[in-house]
């Protein structure tokens, strides 16, 4: 992830205590000082400013859509974009439920288009901020991803409802910039369609009537099926490895199956394991969490051949 991506974030105002400093000097201790309980990221802030003009200025929403469409706001996906992402302005957004709730973010189905089309399924991956306060394990992945501002730092490791904000955000901001460089490289990722503060919208994997792919923990396939997903897992997994990254927490609940191929999701945590202190230990994880289920499924280590597999991934990385 880019450095620069949080250096905008200028939201510490010194100003206050420079009153109060002034108001005891003179003596002057009648006029209350502000308080403040918590800080938005800036574009957290833009967000929710857009949405009260909004409600002042916008009509009623069209077909029972909860949203006008937020792609002039958004971070877009890389070029070239499928034919199906719907980029008009006037398309509107409508929440179909949710499909998948994690410790981090929920998933919901959302549906994408213009007033009285069929539209475009989406996956909506919204992170959590000040609801939890820890990240799931989130101090080992951070390891690499550190911002100039001191500032910022201490708030993220505090725990504040500020850097809880930012830790949100740089999740999504993470996960959005790995997606979007593994499917230009043609690896099996979704297509990341754009992102808006900590709100991903991605290619929907599943059918058009919104049944979502099965993750691969859900699927019970035959032995050459089995072996084909390990072959495609291994395929990603030297990928990523190519690339200088390891998924970070790869197993068969974040791995699609999607019309017999393997996709892979979830990579907020994605890991640069030559400036990650743990990158080799990130990969070897990656490995055995995956051996685990396809042995448990019957195929044997004459095939997986995990050892031969790390040292080969090891490699590609450029640590060995």
């Amino acid at each position: 992830m880019r450095q620069h991506d949080f250096e905008d974030f200028d939201l510490f105002d010194d100003q206050p205590s420079r009153r109060q400093a002034r108001s005891r000097r003179r003596g002057r201790f009648d006029e209350p000082e502000p308080t403040r309980s918590g800080r938005l990221t800036e574009a957290e802030r833009v967000r929710l400013a857009k949405l009260r003009d909004d409600a002042y200025t916008e009509n009623q929403l069209p077909d029972g859509a909860d949203r006008w469409s937020t792609w002039d706001d958004a971070e877009h996906g890389p070029r070239p974009r499928p034919d199906w992402v719907v980029t008009e302005l006037a398309a509107v957004d409508t929440d179909l439920g949710v499909l998948k709730t994690g410790k981090e973010a929920d998933v919901h189905l959302l549906r994408r288009g213009l007033p009285g089309t069929p539209g475009t399924l989406l996956a909506a991956k919204r992170y959590r901020s000040d609801e939890h306060k820890l990240f799931h394990r989130d101090a080992g992945y951070l390891e690499g991803r550190r911002m100039r501002r001191s500032r910022e730092m201490r708030a993220m490791t505090q725990r504040s409802a500020f850097g809880r904000n930012l830790i949100a955000e740089q999740w999504a901001v993470a996960e959005f910039a790995a997606l979007s460089r593994l499917w230009t490289l043609g690896a099996p990722v979704p297509y990341p369609v754009q992102r808006e503060g900590t709100e991903l919208l991605l290619e929907f994997l599943g059918e058009d009537d919104g049944t979502a792919a099965p993750r691969l923990a859900q699927v019970r396939p035959d032995p050459d099926e089995l072996k084909e997903l390990w072959f495609q897992a291994t395929a990603a997994l030297e990928l990523l490895a190519s690339e200088g990254l390891a998924h970070g927490d790869l197993s068969a609940y974040n791995l699609l199956v999607h019309r017999g191929k393997l996709m892979v999701i979830d990579l907020p945590q994605v890991v640069d394991v030559v400036a990650n202190p743990g990158g080799a230990e990130f990969l070897g994880r990656d490995v055995r969490n995956l051996a685990g289920w396809f042995h448990g499924r019957g195929l044997g280590e004459h095939v997986t051949r995990t050892g031969e597999l790390l040292a080969e991934l090891v490699s590609v990385a450029g640590l060995g």
